[in-house]
């Protein structure tokens, strides 16, 4: 499952890396985005499987920021 940024805006944390168990609601990263920080909340349990953005990489709405499985 693909984790999809919901607005545009900056990377500023990432909390997880490929390999990390990761379960519903848990914060994935943090974006900037309308000068304000938004959570990267988990959708599902799984594996992160990749991360495919980096602290600092500006994302368009519906970019893929990491993959679940």
């Amino acid at each position: 499952m693909d984790v999809k940024a919901r607005i545009p805006g900056t990377i500023i944390a990432l909390n997880v890396k490929a390999g990390d168990a990761v379960k519903v609601r848990d914060i994935l990263g943090t974006m900037e985005a309308m000068k304000m920080e938004q959570p990267i909340p988990c959708p599902k349990e799984g594996t992160v499987k990749e991360v495919k953005v980096a602290v600092g990489d500006k994302v368009k709405s519906g970019a893929v920021l990491l993959t679940i499985e």
